[in-house]
């Protein structure tokens, strides 16, 4: 049974850091890109960043470009998403996802549909 396990979310102010986690079990962890997504209330979700199964390409939001950095372990089944400079508009739940198309088919990476594996999400909040 494949497993996602998001941790690392709280609450910071305008400017701060913070950093996700993701540990998966239950999968062959580098044949999958691993995904970052987030949904913010009332909003639909949006892809933020994304990495390769081997960790040498990575894709970004234009939103978060710069400001966030995504990286795998892949001896240790773990993903992160470092968020620097976060804005309120960050607030959201984070949620990681795995993908093993999209490590195929790179242009599939922004796509949620083409993910096969979600955790259960992180809640951000970045205050003003």
């Amino acid at each position: 049974q494949v497993q996602l396990i998001e941790s690392g979310g709280g609450l910071v102010q305008a400017g701060g850091s913070l950093r996700l986690s993701c540990a998966a079990t239950g999968l062959t962890f580098s044949s999958y890109v691993m995904g970052w997504f987030r949904q913010a209330p009332g909003k639909e979700r949006e892809f933020a960043a994304a990495i390769s199964g081997n960790g040498g390409s990575t894709n970004y939001a234009d939103s978060v470009k710069g400001r966030f950095t995504v990286s795998r372990d892949n001896a240790k089944n773990t993903v992160f998403l470092q968020m620097n400079v976060l804005k309120p508009e960050d607030t959201a739940v984070y949620y990681c996802a795995a993908s093993l198309l999209a490590d195929l088919v790179p242009r599939l990476r922004t796509t949620a549909g083409t993910y096969n594996y979600w955790g259960q999400g992180t809640q951000v909040t970045i205050s003003s």
